[in-house]
């Protein structure tokens, strides 16, 4: 019998496909997956709930009940396409692309006032393309305008130079953020003047900037809310929705009819709700903007006070991993731009629903990953991009 010599090759987990995907350095290990499940079912509830909004809208659909759900996947697809995007090439290396994206940023928000520019639901802040898409170029000023402050406002801390912005570098980070501000005013698009300013201060407030700045900008920002309503520089649909706000009954079936629907539609829903493709409110089309400014109306009727408690819930994982990657950045610079981004989300999470609820005014915020739109998906997307890549630059000891 002929002796066999069998060699036995040791498996070593750190040579195998499975070991280099997971293996200390590699990018699922550094990923933060909580924040990318969260998005993602985020993302999901707002399919169903747009879905439910506009599948019997037959005057906006042209009698194709999945219009608006393939369209808000499509967008949603893109949309991680571009965060994937945004994690490759890197948070610090879009330093090297800043003064493009802020030039193509502006050059997008003055299209808006050229001839290009369409008027949608009275705000003039649109460029149609056809086939049922349109470009809403103010929300892509927001990452553009938090890239780029966040560069200005920590180039000379990260450098070792300065241990915290001093006043001419902040002044230089507000110039940069005055044109696009004041563009955007013209058209007028309060609801994104409204996060620009949050943007604004929650960059100054991480960068360690000077307390005096920031309460100088807010009395700024009171003297001009103050000056912009005594020019009459508001539209008139925008001056009788703060006045419904601070008045829900002057004109209920009139301008005050939109936030009515919605807190009946939320106000039925009960704990459980009546069922998803099942609200009454929802079904016979009594809320105007449903798939948009009012989607978090479908989740209150159809899936109750539970479903809206996980949508919050949710923005607030959300919230929460992007603090923990500001905190835990190992540059001003990564600190800076998730700051911006937490500040980004929670004011328009909260203004969107609050307006809903009728706390806040209407001023026609979307809800972040749940809203129909495409650009505010990309936008919402290329931002939580920007967050694994600053996470991704931490070391796996921290």
């Amino acid at each position: 019998m002929s002796a066999h010599t069998y060699s036995v090759r040791r498996f070593s987990p750190e040579k195998s496909t499975l070991g280099k995907l997971f293996a200390r350095d590699s990018v699922a290990r550094r990923m933060d997956w909580l924040l990318l499940f969260a998005t993602l079912l985020l993302c999901g509830l707002g399919t169903m709930l747009v879905y439910s909004a506009t599948r019997n809208r037959t005057n906006l659909t042209h009698g194709d009940q999945y219009y608006f759900l393939i369209r808000h996947l499509m967008n949603a697809g893109i949309g991680f396409g571009l965060a994937a995007g945004a994690v490759a090439i890197g948070h610090r290396r879009m330093r090297t692309i800043v003064p493009f994206l802020y030039a193509l940023s502006i050059l997008g928000i003055l299209a808006v006032l050229s001839p290009l520019g369409s008027t949608v639901n009275g705000a003039h802040a649109w460029i149609v393309i056809g086939g049922g898409f349109s470009i809403q170029p103010s929300e892509f000023v927001k990452v553009a305008l938090i890239i780029g402050m966040a560069m200005v406002l920590s180039a000379r801390v990260d450098a070792g130079d300065k241990a915290h912005p001093d006043h001419r570098t902040v002044l230089q980070a507000i110039g940069l953020a005055v044109p696009p501000v004041l563009i955007i005013m013209l058209m007028p698009d309060l609801g994104s003047i409204m996060v620009l300013g949050v943007i604004i201060l929650g960059v100054l407030l991480a960068s360690g900037a000077s307390n005096r700045w920031v309460f100088g900008l807010i009395g700024a920002g009171v003297v001009g809310s103050l000056l912009v309503w005594q020019l009459g520089i508001l539209d008139k649909y925008q001056i009788d929705r703060f006045a419904a706000f601070a008045n829900p009954a002057l004109d209920p079936s009139g301008v005050g009819y939109n936030t009515s629907q919605a807190r009946i539609a939320i106000g039925s829903g009960g704990l459980l709700g009546k069922g998803l493709f099942h609200g009454s409110q929802t079904t016979g089309q009594f809320v105007p903007e449903q798939q948009t400014d009012f989607v978090f109306s479908v989740a209150g009727e159809e899936l109750g006070f539970v479903g809206a408690l996980l949508i919050i819930v949710l923005i607030g994982v959300i919230l929460w991993r992007a603090c923990a990657i500001a905190r835990n950045a190992t540059d001003l610079y990564g600190t800076i731009v998730a700051a911006g981004i937490v500040a980004w989300f929670a004011f328009q999470s909260f203004e969107n629903i609050g307006m809903t609820l009728g706390i806040m005014p209407v001023t026609g915020i979307p809800l972040p990953f749940v809203s129909y739109g495409g650009s505010s998906m990309f936008a919402n997307c290329i931002a939580i991009g920007m967050l694994q890549s600053v996470k991704m630059q931490r070391p796996m000891s921290a």
